[in-house]
């Protein structure tokens, strides 16, 4: 079947997992990735937890399907000179290194663009290339502090949390592909390249200000809501008699198809949760009233009785009951991959259901190095002679 990015010829020079998520996505919908690792031991994530059986990194599995491997040591002058030959042949080059590394080592973007004038140059890092705080060092965790994401996280008066996945990372890949594909469109229409500069940071503050856009006029500091939104009620995960049932309220319609389920339609008139900001300033009186109804119930009785009303509404599964859930299975969001080390692998599957142009990820990860004489031969022109000197001298 065609791929969205068939004959988009990507230089990938990232590592860990922003800009391994990036190159992921683009490899998922038909991008060729030339994934570039360091000579011998490869990208560090390959070591990572969780392994295989077999050692393997998960993480790594996870990130790098589809992608074709080179080593290459930037560091000298003639693997240098490689990644130049490279770039000049590349539709887009990704880098999350620190910011300045590359141009450091003589392959900044004014050098790209002057070597390949249409390139699209991407840069993933935790602050972005400028402002006061550019050559911080940034992982997850800080991304989501230094974004706002940890001081609306959490319940009131408790710590702040981070949440319970690599956000950071995941928005700046997301974000890096989604400026990638909007550069490869506007590259059509005019030919231009550009550069991309993504802040992990940004990501995140991009995501926390919106529900919280009235600071500004209040100058306010939001609050912790735990399991809550801040702007409506009742809206979030509460307790049942056996396990925790997940309601959902925004529309005045919805408020009322609640009270209905729980049997309180002589409060379908009260003027207190009369619309959505009135139920918001008296949350902790309308989450009284649901928790009091939930506490009779199981789980299983809630649902029923919320869906038989049309409330949005679900149970609070546990992991192992979320990795065997029938709808994720039907849509075939677990693959078994055949990896080259540990066998059959079972791995997320693609987010992209398209009728045309589907994403894959069943591709299995390359080998450290796998691709040398396929991109260094083919692609570059560079004889066996040629490519065994450069392993001699550690350039690949």
């Amino acid at each position: 079947m065609a791929k969205a990015l068939e004959g988009v010829r990507v230089l990938d020079f990232t590592q860990y997992l922003s800009g391994p998520h990036c190159t992921a996505v683009l490899s998922e919908l038909g991008a060729e990735i030339i994934k570039v690792e360091m000579p011998g031991k490869g990208e560090p994530e390959r070591v990572a937890m969780p392994k295989t059986p077999k050692k393997e990194s998960y993480q790594f599995l996870s990130y790098n399907r589809g992608k074709k491997s080179v080593t290459l040591n930037l560091k000298a002058p003639k693997g240098l000179e490689i990644a130049r030959q490279l770039a000049a042949k590349a539709d887009v080059l990704v880098e999350n290194f620190a910011p300045g590394v590359l141009e450091r080592l003589g392959l900044g973007y004014e050098e790209a663009r002057r070597l390949n004038p249409s390139i699209i140059y991407a840069s993933i890092s935790g602050f972005g290339q400028t402002g006061p705080r550019r050559n911080d060092v940034c992982y997850d965790v800080v991304a989501q502090a230094m974004g706002g994401l940890m001081s609306v996280t959490g319940y009131p008066g408790g710590e702040p949390l981070k949440a319970g996945i690599s956000l950071g990372d995941y928005m700046g890949g997301y974000n890096g592909a989604i400026a990638i594909l909007a550069a490869l469109y506007h590259r059509k229409v005019t030919g231009e390249g550009q550069s991309i500069d993504i802040s992990m940071q940004d990501g995140i503050w991009a995501m926390v200000f919106p529900d919280r856009a009235n600071y500004f006029d209040t100058l306010e500091v939001p609050k912790r809501f735990g399991n809550k939104l801040s702007s409506s009620a009742p809206f979030g995960a509460f307790n049942a008699r056996d396990g925790y049932v997940v309601i959902c309220t925004i529309t005045d319609g919805q408020w009322q198809k609640v009270l209905q389920a729980m049997g309180r339609e002589d409060l379908a008139g009260e003027e207190r949760f009369a619309t959505r900001e009135l139920r918001t300033r008296h949350m902790a009186e309308v989450d009284a009233l649901v928790e009091g109804w939930l506490k009779e119930k199981t789980v299983e009785e809630a649902i029923a009785e919320l869906k038989k009303h049309q409330v949005p509404c679900s149970p609070l599964p546990t992991f192992d009951q979320v990795a065997s859930d029938p709808q994720l299975l039907s849509r075939e969001m677990i693959v078994e991959v055949e990896q080259p080390v540990s066998g059959k692998v079972k791995l997320i599957g693609s987010v992209y259901k398209m009728s045309r142009t589907p994403g894959d990820r069943t591709m299995r990860v390359p080998d450290v190095g796998e691709h040398n004489g396929e991109i260094y031969g083919g692609l570059l022109g560079m004889d066996a002679g040629e490519l065994e000197k450069l392993s001699e001298e550690k350039v690949i």
